[in-house]
């Protein structure tokens, strides 16, 4: 069934890209991906645990199949699910993303992430 996601990047956090699964107005999920995977998985597969991607070929195109799991409380079962992403979109969004900040030019700002973490 098709799934409304949307993807943002910040480039204060230059390593994270973020999606937010929708149904409506409803926010599902939120899920931080690191972006040098999501441009490595529509290559080969990568990751391994909570979060995999691996290219996929589809019909309609080539794809980006997304494995995600949930971990629960011990004694449940773990959340899974499984998406597909169309690789040409996807593409386009990563290279957006390396436009703001080049791919080895990201640089996170350990000073000030202490400061926001002690600051709690």
């Amino acid at each position: 069934m098709p799934l409304l996601a949307r993807v943002s990047y910040d480039d204060e956090d230059p390593y994270v890209v973020q999606a937010t699964f929708l149904d409506g107005p409803t926010v599902l999920a939120r899920w931080h991906f690191d972006r040098q995977m999501l441009a490595e998985g529509l290559h080969r597969p990568v990751g391994e645990g909570d979060v995999a991607f691996s290219p996929h070929r589809a019909a309609g195109g080539d794809e980006l199949r997304v494995a995600l799991r949930r971990p629960c409380a011990e004694g449940q079962e773990s959340a899974d699910a499984v998406l597909f992403v169309e690789a040409r979109a996807l593409t386009g969004f990563l290279e957006q993303t390396y436009a703001v900040t080049g791919a080895g030019e990201e640089y996170l700002d350990l000073d000030k992430l202490l400061d926001e973490l002690l600051a709690r």
